[in-house]
């Protein structure tokens, strides 16, 4: 017996050791079943015989060794060790959480491993007259004469029964068919005329081939960013290189998907949370075995296995949705940057409107910088114009200026995309004689009242209701929608524009399966369409028919606590207005506001978003906020708003010894309340970065020790996106 070191998914920051029969052949990386208190939990063997291993003696032993040969191979195990020590999480969950969800619940991995049949010895001997009262035993006998075949096949032509019947009675056998890598193309893929500034960015990527490289791809919308990535991958194909795309949400791109798959004649896969469990597992075998020549998936994708990873790509590097903001809180773009540096290949960071880390990187040099000023077809960016809400009469939240814009470019069979950041018919509903608002008793907020289905819901705990007939305040039944959703303006415009087609697109209407494919083609068909939606809308579609586009209400996002937000909006702005003029027709975008000397949006109308994130860029430095600090959120909630404050008063007075860090808190969240527990948190900031995490490793030991800490549950976000 020798003892290993055995990671498990449990919020614990150490690691467990057992016992386990040296026959067994134990590597790092493979899964064990193991006893854990009164529980059965699968872990990852991270050390064989440590030489500061417990008295074995007293260990307990290892209950089943479930892989022959590790699940995560030596680079993954390198990738997420990093991960879990930069973003101080526990290394179990973060080594599970890398797994298929068929894997972490214990399978066996041959059982989803591709089969194939054949004869055994006492089969190829039989007699052919022997199954002759089992025509159909005969007939499935007589083909695995001829040579094996594999499930997928056999099953063609013959029934699972057949096949047992066979098994049973010996004659014929399943053997486990390893699976090849993909076969190159004999030539590379044709591709579309290239502007200058494309074939400068994919000879860029070309050079980079074979060597760690960090490529910031600055493209504005409609640039041809996509064409970019095709060409570059094209070649390493024909040298049977794998790559990863990651994009910000699969089901929202399926025009790349599409795109990738009619250009290469190669197997591209998907990886999302919308595919089954077996269906994960399957690309996560074909990737690992260099079946599968590209994979293109959410931020998860980043932990796959790969055989002969070549070049990593992230689409939309901006956006916030390659943060992960629960549990274990990691970065998929900043994660990729260690694994291109692993994997020695080179990572090409895509963008109309990029992140100000990335593009202070680029300024410094430590990304190359390749920017695509124009469109690729050379159709001029859309021309901006403000609509000064306070000199115009509104109809349904429009302005009458923008009524007149819209109904112009029906008129000539065009499109209009109306852009409207809040879904449901209305955010709140209002009592008309005392002024009470319906909001939910869990969180600090108001419950958005969905007309169709006739419910209030919270959109931050999902707590949901019916409508209540009279007001809680006075018993009135004057109860009327206060401001505007995407359902209610959907609603206003079928009474406005009685004989224009209609298409929203938000969480609600894409819900049930199918209906955003249907939506999409609905809105690729020739004719006047009103497109309502919201931020679904600025990932990355390509509608050639939209000639103007209306940012309904600009002024919600322009005032903020979290000095992200500026940044965010600007990029909001500029990916929605992105999808007007991409076609034929020129583009036009309205921008509704009640501020339009609004320094940002006059910024963002006059010089664009390159010019915006250059000076936003200038005052970050100014107020010493990221990238030019470091920061680290500390969040904790409680049902006693007390015990919050105590806590992190607790972390404050611990981190103060610490020069090189500066404390912001202990502050209530911008949403102070939600799911009924009370919100607080402490930010960290530190100009090094070695210092901050220096810092974290001590106070995250004194934690451990505190019992208030068994009071509150708190959670600490490295290099946080979202401060709310």
């Amino acid at each position: 017996m020798i003892v290993v070191r055995v990671a498990l998914p449990v919020p614990l920051r150490q690691h467990f050791d057992y016992l386990i029969d040296t026959e067994q052949q134990p590597q790092v990386g493979c899964r064990v079943l193991v006893p854990f208190g009164n529980r059965k939990l699968v872990g990852i063997i991270w050390q064989v015989a440590p030489q500061d291993q417990f008295n074995g003696a007293k260990l307990k032993a290892v209950l089943k060794l479930l892989d022959s040969a590790p699940v995560l191979p030596p680079l993954l195990c390198q990738l997420l060790s990093f991960a879990a020590e930069y973003y101080h999480h526990p290394l179990g969950e973060v080594l599970i959480s890398a797994l298929p969800a068929l894997l972490r619940e214990g399978r066996d991995l041959t059982d989803y491993q591709p089969k194939a049949y054949r004869l055994t010895a006492t089969g190829r001997q039989l007699e052919a007259t022997a199954l002759k009262r089992a025509a159909k035993q005969q007939a499935l006998w007589q083909a695995l004469q001829l040579h094996q075949l594999t499930e997928s096949v056999l099953l063609q032509q013959h029934s699972r029964a057949t096949l047992k019947q066979l098994l049973d009675k010996q004659l014929a056998e399943e053997v486990i068919v390893p699976p090849t890598p993909y076969t190159a193309p004999t030539k590379a893929a044709d591709g579309l005329k290239l502007t200058a500034a494309q074939a400068l960015a994919v000879t860029a990527v070309d050079q980079a081939c074979g060597r760690f490289e960090r490529l910031l791809l600055e493209g504005v919308t409609g640039s041809g960013k996509t064409e970019v990535y095709l060409q570059s991958i094209a070649k390493l194909l024909q040298t049977q290189q794998q790559v990863l795309l990651i994009v910000p949400e699969i089901g929202l791109t399926p025009q790349t998907l599409a795109r990738f798959q009619a250009r290469f004649d190669v197997p591209v896969l998907c990886w999302h949370s919308a595919l089954t469990d077996s269906e994960r597992l399957h690309c996560w075998l074909q990737a690992g075995s260099g079946a599968a020549a590209i994979i293109i998936g959410t931020r998860s994708a980043l932990f796959l296995p790969f055989w002969r990873l070549g070049l990593i790509i992230i689409d939309e590097e901006h956006d916030q949705s390659l943060k992960q903001q629960d549990g274990f809180r990691y970065h998929a773009r900043d994660l990729a940057i260690k694994r291109a540096a692993l994997q020695h290949c080179p990572i090409l960071l895509g963008s109309a409107t990029p992140s100000l880390e990335s593009l202070h990187n680029a300024l410094n040099k430590r990304f190359i910088h390749l920017p695509l000023p124009d469109r690729a077809a050379g159709q001029a960016l859309p021309k901006f114009e403000l609509v000064d809400l306070k000199q115009q009469v509104l109809q349904f939240g429009l302005a009458s200026q923008t009524l007149a814009h819209i109904k112009q470019q029906l008129a000539l069979g065009l499109q209009v995309m109306l852009f409207l950041n809040r879904r449901g018919f209305a955010p709140a509903l209002s009592c008309q004689e005392c002024g009470w608002l319906t909001e939910c008793h869990r969180c600090s907020a108001f419950t958005t009242y969905h007309k169709q289905s006739r419910q209030l819901v919270c959109h931050h705990c999902g707590a949901s209701k019916a409508v209540p007939r009279q007001c809680g305040g006075c018993g009135s039944t004057q109860l009327k929608p206060l401001g505007q959703g995407t359902e209610q303006l959907e609603e206003n415009l079928q009474q406005l524009f009685a004989d224009t087609a209609i298409t929203r697109l938000d969480r609600d209407s894409t819900r049930r399966k199918g209906a955003l494919h249907q939506a999409l083609d609905d809105i690729h068909q020739h004719g006047a369409r009103l497109i309502v939606g919201t931020q679904m809308l600025a990932k990355g579609h390509h509608f050639p028919n939209v000639s103007l586009v209306v940012i309904v209400d600009v002024d919600g996002a322009l005032y903020s606590s979290d000095f992200r937000a500026p940044e965010q909006l600007a990029q909001l702005l500029t990916q929605v207005a992105g999808r007007a003029g991409r076609g034929s027709s020129g583009g036009t975008v309205l921008l509704q506001t009640h501020y339009p000397e609004h320094a940002l949006l006059q910024d963002i109308i006059q010089n664009g978003y390159a010019s915006f994130a250059r000076s936003a860029l200038q005052e970050r430095e100014q107020t010493r906020l990221p990238p030019f600090q470091h920061l680290a959120l500390f969040s904790v909630e409680a049902h006693q708003s007390e015990l919050c404050q105590q806590w992190l008063q607790q972390l404050a007075d611990a981190a103060r010894q610490f020069a090189q860090l500066q404390l912001l808190g202990p502050i209530p969240a911008p949403l102070e309340r939600r799911a009924g527990k009370f919100r607080w948190q402490l930010q960290l900031y530190s100009p090094a970065r070695p210092a901050l995490h220096h810092a974290l490793d001590a106070v995250l030991h004194l934690i451990a020790q505190w019992p208030l800490s068994r009071k509150v549950k708190w959670q600490l976000d490295v290099d946080p996106t979202d401060l709310t």
